[in-house]
Formats: structure tokens, sequence, C-alpha cells
């Protein structure tokens, strides 16, 4: 009985190191590639920053709109605006003291 040996030829060799090769390049673009995980991993990352910072800018702006209704024609806050002449006009009473 004769046994066939398998012999490996070079072109299966080239082949398989083709294969290989375009599996690797496939691989690593999934995970570091511009639409890889590593990239939605940073956008995921930016996107909650984002949102934080959207909450913060909308209290901001709703802190804004109620200053403004109090400082309306249709609505006045004395000591607000009290508050605001002595904070950006510098003004005081005439029986306050100043320290600076």
């Amino acid at each position: 009985m004769a046994r066939k040996q398998k012999t490996i030829t070079v072109s299966s060799l080239v082949a398989l190191a083709f294969g290989i090769s375009l599996a690797g390049y496939f691989t690593f673009a999934a995970v570091q590639g511009d639409y890889g995980v590593f990239r939605r991993l940073q956008i995921e990352a930016e996107k909650s920053r984002l949102e934080t910072q959207l909450q913060e800018l909308r209290l901001s702006v709703a802190v804004m709109e109620n200053k403004t209704r109090r400082m309306s024609d249709h609505y006045l806050d004395l000591d607000l605006l009290d508050e605001q002449a002595r904070k950006v006009l510098g003004l005081a009473r005439g029986d306050e003291i100043v320290v600076r």
C-alpha cells in the first residue's frame, strides 16, 4: 500500500498568505478604521459630553429667561433691579458703607 503524500504548492501558500492578509486588513479596519469599534466609542463619549453641555446651556437659558421676565415692563422685581443696579452700575445707597 502506497501512501499518498500531500504537497503544498507555492501557489497555495501565496493564496493562503493573501487570504490571511485580507482577513487581517478587514479585522484591523473593523476595529480601528473610520467606522470601527474604537471610533464608535469615541463618538458615543462625545455625544454624552455634548448632551451634558446642552443640559447646562438649557439651564442657563432658563435662568436668563427668568431674569428677563422679572425685569420686564409687565412684572418688575425691585430686589432684582436693586441687585443689578449695584452690580452693573456700582451704585450704593447714601447710608451704606462700601468696603473694597
